[in-house]
């Protein structure tokens, strides 16, 4: 197998304020269901929440 380095392309590696934005928004939501399970398997039980988590997990599936 031989690999020709004639057309070596290089990465970038800088980030833009959009991809910061996405990483902080994903992390904020990301802690908002960690907080947010706590509470949801206090009240339904263990067995409720991923119930729960189930149907609202196909819910978004059959949005996208």
């Amino acid at each position: 197998m031989n690999i020709s380095n004639d057309h070596t392309q290089e990465l970038k590696r800088s980030m833009k304020t959009r991809h910061l934005f996405m990483i902080s928004l994903g992390g904020c939501i990301g802690t908002g269901f960690f907080v947010g399970s706590g509470y949801t398997i206090h009240e339904a039980g263990a067995v409720g929440a991923i119930i729960a988590y189930l149907v609202s997990g196909f819910i978004m599936y059959l949005t996208i």
